[in-house]
C-alpha cells in the first residue's frame, strides 16, 4: 500500500469514527462523583481515560511496518476527601503499549500498571495547602505540569517534561510540596528526593561530557535533593489549582491570560570526570511562559496560544536523548472554528520547537500541524497530526491519528 493510500485510510477512519461517536453522545456532567454526605463535602471521584493511536512513519527499519498501533495512555485517577482539611489522590495506568511491548500473558514490563501519583494533601486554609508523596507539583513551566486529558496538540512538547526519567519517575518525584495563591498569583513549590537509577546510565569515564547520575555515583548526601517551583499570574479568569494538572485548551470556555516563571535545581545532579576524580555539577533549569485562551465573539470560535523560553543546564556539554544543556523555545497556536457548541467542533493548530545544545552546532527543530475534532469536548475527541523533526542529518516525519475518550 502506498503512503498516499495509507493516509487516505487514516482520514477515512477518522471520518467514520466521527460519525459513530457524534451521534447520540450524552453531555458530560462531571464524571463519577459519589457523595458521602448530604452537603457533598465528603466524596470520592473517579476519572478514566484512554488514548489509542495509529502511527505512520518512514523512520523504521526496512523489515518493519510503517503503520503501527499504540495504546498511548490508559489511566485511572481517583481522589477523595472525608474532611475539607485533607485530600488523597491516587493515579495509576500505563503508557505506550504496542506490539513491541506486549507479552504473551501480560506480565512483561511494558504491560504493567504503575502508580503515576499517590499523595496526601492537607489544606491549611481555603487558598494554601501542603502535602507529600509521589506527586506532580513540578516547577519550570506550564508544560512541565501539563494534564494529559486536555492537551491541544496531540501530545506534550517532549522536552518540556524536562526531568522525565532523569531525576524522577515519569515526571513525578517523591517529596513534599506547598501550593496555593495570593490573590491572582498562584504558586507551587517542592523539595524532592532524586531518583537513584535514572535513564542516564552512561559511565563518566567513557564520555567527555557530564552524565546525569549524581545521586547514583556521589550518593544521597551530596546529590540527594532537588528543588522546584512555578509561579503564574492570572490576569483574567482564575484557573483552578485544586489539582496540579494544567489545562491545555479551554476551547473558549474561559478567558485566560497567564504569565509564568519557574525553576528546577538539583545540586550536583550531574557528574563529570576531572582528571581521575568525579566532580559534581549542578543541574539548573529556568523558564518563562505565557498562556492565552479566549472566545472570539459569540459564534463558538476561540483561540489558544502558548509560548515558552527555557534555559537548560544539565552540566558541561550534556546531551542525552532529547535533553541537553542549552536553550529551548516552544510555541503553539490553535483556532476553534465557528460552530454551534452542541455540535462537533474543529480546532486546527500548529506548533514549533527549537532546541539548541552547547555540545553540537545543530539545532533540533520540530514542526507540527494538526486538527482536533471535538465530538463531545475533551471527553470524546479525535486528533490528526503531522510532525516533522530535524536534527543534524536526521529527519523524521510522522502521521498520527488518535482517538481519546475520558469519563
Amino acid at each position: 500500500m502506498t503512503m498516499r493510500k495509507k493516509l487516505l485510510l487514516l482520514l477515512a477512519i477518522m471520518f467514520t469514527l466521527q460519525l459513530a461517536f457524534s451521534q447520540g453522545s450524552p453531555n458530560y456532567d462531571g464524571g463519577l462523583k459519589v457523595k458521602l454526605s448530604e452537603d457533598g463535602k465528603k466524596y470520592f471521584r473517579i476519572l478514566s481515560w484512554a488514548q489509542v493511536q495509529g502511527v505512520y512513519s518512514d523512520d523504521v527499519p526496512e523489515e518493519s511496518s510503517k503503520l503501527n498501533f499504540n495504546l498511548r495512555r490508559a489511566r485511572v485517577l481517583m481522589y477523595a476527601q472525608i474532611d475539607e482539611k485533607f485530600l488523597i489522590v491516587t493515579h495509576f495506568g500505563l503508557n505506550s503499549l504496542n506490539a513491541n511491548a506486549l507479552s504473551p500473558v501480560g506480565k512483561g514490563d511494558g504491560a504493567q500498571l504503575f502508580f503515576h501519583d499517590v499523595w496526601a494533601q492537607y489544606n491549611l486554609s481555603a487558598n494554601h495547602s501542603v502535602g507529600g508523596g509521589l506527586h506532580y507539583f513540578n516547577g519550570i513551566s506550564r508544560l512541565n505540569n501539563q494534564s494529559t486529558l486536555n492537551m491541544m496538540t496531540l501530545d506534550n512538547n517532549r522536552q518540556s517534561w524536562s526531568t522525565l526519567g532523569l531525576s524522577d519517575q515519569f515526571a513525578r518525584h517523591i517529596g513534599v510540596f506547598a501550593k496555593g495563591k495570593f490573590g491572582k498569583l498562584q504558586y507551587r513549590l517542592a523539595i524532592n528526593d532524586a531518583i537513584v537509577n535514572g535513564l542516564d546510565t552512561r559511565d563518566p569515564e567513557e564520555v567527555t561530557s557530564a552524565v546525569y547520575a549524581g545521586k547514583r555515583l556521589l550518593g544521597s548526601k551530596d546529590a540527594g535533593k532537588a528543588y522546584a517551583g512555578y509561579f503564574d499570574y492570572n490576569f483574567f479568569d482564575q484557573e483552578s489549582n485544586f489539582l496540579p494538572y494544567k489545562v491545555g485548551t479551554y476551547l473558549g470556555g474561559k478567558k485566560v491570560f497567564n504569565i509564568g516563571a519557574g525553576f528546577f535545581y538539583h545540586p550536583k545532579g550531574s557528574v563529570i570526570m576531572e582528571g581521575t576524580e568525579l566532580k559534581g555539577e549542578d543541574v539548573a533549569i529556568f523558564a518563562i511562559d505565557a498562556f492565552y485562551d479566549a472566545p472570539l465573539g459569540d459564534n463558538g470560535s476561540a483561540i489558544t496560544a502558548y509560548a515558552t523560553y527555557q534555559s537548560n543546564d544539565y552540566g558541561t556539554d550534556y546531551l542525552f536523548s532529547a535533553y541537553g544543556t542549552g536553550s529551548m523555545f516552544y510555541g503553539h497556536v490553535g483556532y476553534v472554528l465557528p460552530r454551534d457548541k452542541t455540535k462537533v467542533r474543529y480546532q486546527p493548530y500548529v506548533s514549533f520547537a527549537s532546541n539548541s545544545y552547547d555540545a553540537v552546532d545543530d539545532n533540533r527543530n520540530i514542526f507540527g500541524i494538526g486538527a482536533n475534532a471535538y465530538l463531545n469536548g475533551h471527553n470524546s475527541k479525535l486528533t490528526f497530526e503531522y510532525k516533522n523533526e530535524a536534527f543534524g542529518d536526521t529527519k523524521v516525519g510522522t502521521f498520527t491519528l488518535q482517538a481519546m475518550i475520558y469519563l
